[in-house]
């Protein structure tokens, strides 16, 4: 950050003062520091069914958290999003889907899949209250925080690990769950433009994080079938067999 504030104070006085132009061009073709990228968190299919049944149906928080968390799973939505959702921002009917104001106050509108929008339906009989109210609120209606809903999360999180493990060994976030989303498009064969629109990405570059990870999803499932009797390294052919070819 530091470096490309930097950077755009030599980009501007190599406009205005051309008699440094030595100077200001050694600052500028300083790099910027390598640093390593880890691959996204998120869950896999098993995963994302624990977490949506430790969501204990028999009491109103219970149906609330686990058609917040079905929400965000299905549509990518950030936390500053989901907690800012009020009932009128679901449209349920023809092209239902929900709208939300993001990063930059730009809004975007995400379809819903027939599942999630009769998880809706019935949350909204539910819910009850007025078009402004926030859809996912706090027993006493107020907006949940940003604190609230990791913390929920959290909770779900290690009950899921009682039928599911693996999910208790992953930091997952609200964050992951929108991680979630993404994958779960490009697994599905949707080009990375199409999810970029979808999670409301405003560079390209940012949603191709997600093509690193689908690239070490098929690096492991070639390993699995990989035969256990193969021998690492490149094939060489025997003599006899070069033999045979160059007589040919």
């Amino acid at each position: 950050m530091r470096l490309a504030a930097v950077h755009s104070l030599f980009s501007y006085l190599a406009l205005h003062h051309p008699e440094h132009a030595g100077s200001i061009q050694r600052v500028l073709s300083i790099p910027q520091k390598r640093t390593e990228s880890n691959l996204i968190t998120y869950l896999v299919e098993d995963e994302v069914t624990a977490l949506l049944e430790a969501c204990d149906l028999r009491n109103w928080t219970g149906r609330r958290d686990h058609a917040m968390f079905a929400l965000t799973i299905q549509t990518g939505l950030r936390i500053s999003e989901l907690v800012g959702l009020r009932c009128e921002d679901l449209s349920l009917g023809r092209g239902a889907n929900v709208h939300t104001l993001g990063k930059g106050r730009k809004e975007r509108r995400t379809p819903l899949v027939p599942g999630t929008i009769k998880l809706l339906e019935a949350w909204l009989r539910e819910r009850g209250g007025a078009p402004t109210d926030p859809l996912f609120p706090t027993s006493t209606g107020r907006c949940l925080s940003r604190d609230a809903v990791e913390r929920r999360l959290a909770h779900h999180v290690a009950l899921a690990g009682a039928s599911c493990p693996s999910i208790t060994a992953k930091r997952v976030t609200v964050h992951t769950l929108r991680h979630t989303a993404a994958m779960r498009l490009l697994l599905a064969g949707n080009d990375v433009t199409v999810i970029a629109l979808w999670l409301g990405h405003e560079q390209l570059a940012t949603t191709n994080i997600y093509l690193h990870a689908d690239m070490s999803h098929k690096q492991e499932a070639i390993d699995r079938v990989t035969p256990l009797a193969a021998k690492p390294g490149r094939y060489r052919p025997p003599d006899p067999l070069i033999a045979f070819l160059e007589a040919l």
